[in-house]
């Protein structure tokens, strides 16, 4: 009975931070459908057959009200825990760690992003690259949402599917950090940042079992999403740019960049093996 408990614990967190977004694109393309002088029934007919698509400003706008609108009911609700503890331990050399792996898994996440054969809508890929060139978009984007995202994925989630270890169980607990990973995956909603988010959602999930804290994701999933905002600005027209463009067309030093990349990522992770505890 505990566990059938979990588990629709877990589907209500997920579900509420899908709907969440759902009921802000509709409300916020709504309003300015209206304001285009369109009908309800029209509006609706839209939403229904998929045509309803906002543009850069509105996901901005949506994004920003819905992370916020998440924080707020998952922190009222107690469905995810906050403590300063963690912060007050100090864990500095914890952090300067965790930014080296996330820099040293800029490179390979990209590179395995463009071995899968995926080509995303142009112009859901066009309203994307609108809103990384928007200075707000940061906000949504670098802000906001690693912290929305590691309070229901992590500090939800992944917090009470970690109540079905026994006995702090290595196995049980990797189980759980895997579930939850998929899940972040599967919401992310298309094949390349599916696998992305899962592998990042393991490296993030991993960090939270060993401390009870989300900051050492927050700082990761923030690192991550601000590279890719710094990049999609400083490149011009980043979206369709591959690895082997930025290094001159010269496949080998894509790989040279792998292997300095994984010369980064190997001692973070043994260094954070290390030092990643709970606090006391």
């Amino acid at each position: 009975m505990k566990y059938v408990k979990n588990i629709l614990e877990v589907t209500l967190y997920v579900i509420t931070f899908l709907l969440i977004q759902l009921l802000m694109t509709f409300v916020v393309v709504g309003i300015q459908m209206f304001n285009n002088g369109l009908t309800f029934d029209e509006v609706a007919e839209m939403a229904g057959n998929g045509t309803l698509l906002p543009d850069a400003k509105s996901i901005i706008i949506i994004s920003v009200i819905s992370s916020v609108l998440t924080l707020v009911i998952f922190l009222v609700l107690k469905w995810a825990v906050v403590s300063r503890s963690y912060l007050q331990s100090r864990p500095w050399a914890v952090f300067f760690w965790v930014t080296i792996l996330a820099l040293g898994t800029l490179i390979p996440s990209t590179w395995l992003s463009e071995q899968i054969p995926y080509e995303m809508p142009q112009d859901i890929e066009a309203m994307l690259a609108d809103m990384m060139h928007n200075r707000w978009g940061y906000l949504a984007i670098g802000i906001l949402a690693p912290l929305a995202e590691e309070l229901v994925f992590r500090g939800a989630v992944l917090r009470t599917l970690l109540k079905f270890t026994t006995h702090h169980s290595p196995l049980t607990a990797f189980a759980a950090i895997l579930v939850s990973a998929v899940i972040f995956g599967a919401v992310h909603g298309n094949v390349q940042q599916f696998v992305h988010a899962l592998l990042i959602g393991l490296i993030l999930g991993w960090m939270y079992y060993r401390t009870d804290s989300i900051m050492p994701g927050v700082l990761f999933h923030w690192i991550n999403n601000s590279a890719a905002y710094v990049i999609a600005n400083l490149i011009p027209n980043a979206e369709d740019t591959q690895l082997v463009d930025i290094f001159g067309g010269d496949q080998r030093a894509v790989y040279m960049a792998l292997g300095c990349s994984f010369c980064l990522i190997l001692p973070a992770l043994f260094q954070l093996w290390q030092r990643l505890k709970k606090a006391q």
